[in-house]
């Protein structure tokens, strides 16, 4: 594991992190994107923390649907760029993965700091958010990603720092 391919991956996650941010606060802004009328009945499948949203859901979220396509291949696009970073700086799978995890992590911690730092919001951990619209939407509160992510980083680091030292 080399420290600067390290600090190259979190200093992209993070950058990457406030361009996505920047996109919803632009959608929230121009669509009045809201899901406060989600209804029990638009569960598919409801687990600790994250709910599994039928998926004409999203069209409450996002009544376009041309910009509702083009949302959902926008965040196709950032698991692709989060892979590809990962796959140029990782020598086997295995590596690639962890740098994948990692980046994915600061990407998503970051995304909430910049949200919070631009728009206000989330006012709380609490606070329910979309976290992702594929395959079908996904909803909860905001300190399910967090800790997820938190998780994500601390074992790519361990493994990373790890394989640094040969174990």
């Amino acid at each position: 594991m080399n420290r600067v391919l390290l600090f190259k991956v979190v200093i992209f996650a993070i950058a990457f992190a406030f361009v996505e941010a920047s996109v919803v606060v632009y959608l929230r802004h121009l669509l009045g994107a809201s899901y406060s009328d989600i209804g029990r009945g638009e569960i598919l499948l409801l687990l600790p923390g994250i709910a599994f949203l039928e998926p004409q859901t999203a069209l409450k979220v996002i009544q376009n649907s041309l910009l509702l396509k083009v949302e959902m291949i926008r965040e196709a696009a950032t698991l692709i760029m989060l892979a590809s970073v990962a796959a140029l700086v990782g020598k086997k799978i295995k590596e690639q993965i962890a740098y994948f995890f990692l980046a994915f992590g600061v990407w998503d911690i970051f995304y909430y700091i910049f949200l919070r730092l631009t728009i206000g919001w989330p006012v709380s951990f609490s606070d329910i958010d979309i976290f992702f619209l594929l395959p079908v939407p996904w909803v909860g509160p905001v300190f399910v990603p967090v800790v997820i992510s938190s998780i994500l980083i601390t074992g790519s680091l361990f493994y990373l720092l790890r394989l640094k030292k040969g174990g």
